[in-house]
């Protein structure tokens, strides 16, 4: 090969790199001319839950582990069954824990001896009615749930109120654009980029306190009181300004 035949390939071996590295720059970053703002906005709306999530559990213990499984399973068959009867619909009963655990007994230099066993069964159960959950919270306790968790309330379809929260978001982050442009002397020519983050995260679950009460004793109404949620997304927004 001649030595200007070498020169031309050595030239094309050098070119090829530098052509990938030129087509790996983003296009915003090689166009912008003006002057970049970077802005971060949270856009919000609000709902009223019209969902209400409550786990309901059963604990029972006996000397022999069949007997506590079989008393608790007793129980929980009366506790489902009559949170059908209040009109809870199958698919919104849902079996999230079933446990065995032996009890032990301590003693200073000896080893644990079991005395007994502890079985738990616990369903989740959604409410599509959330005014009516207080009322069965409290038929759960009187068929003989002695663990509950809740209520967690929740918005059921969240992304309608979510695309409110992003063009609240929009609108906050460029009315925030203009001013740094006008402050400046300047004015927003483009975006250049947008991402979000955030977006809808159901409030934690309220505590449901049971106070020990007699069978004889009438279950008192239990309200719950659903309020609003916020639901908000926050996005970050990149200005060319000019």
């Amino acid at each position: 090969m001649s030595k200007s035949l070498w020169a031309l390939a050595g030239a094309a071996m050098v070119a090829v790199p530098a052509a990938v590295a030129a087509q790996s720059v983003p296009a915003d970053m090689v166009a912008l001319k003006g002057t970049r703002l970077d802005v971060a906005a949270t856009g919000t709306t609000k709902r009223v839950p019209d969902v209400a999530v409550i786990s309901a559990g059963v604990v029972t213990q006996a000397k022999d582990a069949a007997t506590a499984m079989r008393d608790n399973a007793a129980r929980m068959t009366g506790v489902v069954a009559a949170l059908k009867k209040a009109g809870v619909a199958d698919r919104d009963i849902m079996t999230s824990t079933i446990r065995l655990e032996p009890q032990y007994k301590y003693a200073e230099n000896t080893p644990p001896t079991i005395t007994g066993y502890q079985a738990h069964n616990s369903v989740s159960i959604r409410f599509r009615d959330v005014a009516a959950s207080g009322k069965i919270l409290d038929t759960l306790v009187a068929q003989g749930a002695n663990q509950i968790n809740g209520p967690n309330l929740q918005i059921d379809k969240p992304e309608a109120a979510e695309d409110e929260a992003r063009v609240d978001a929009i609108r906050k982050a460029r009315a925030r654009a203009d001013l740094y442009a006008g402050a400046a002397g300047l004015k927003v020519k483009r975006i250049l980029s947008i991402s979000e983050s955030g977006g809808y995260n159901p409030a934690p679950p309220m505590p449901y306190m049971m106070a020990a009460r007699s069978a004889k004793v009438e279950v008192a109404d239990t309200a719950i009181e659903p309020g609003e949620q916020a639901v908000n997304v926050t996005v970050n927004v990149s200005f060319e300004l000019e």
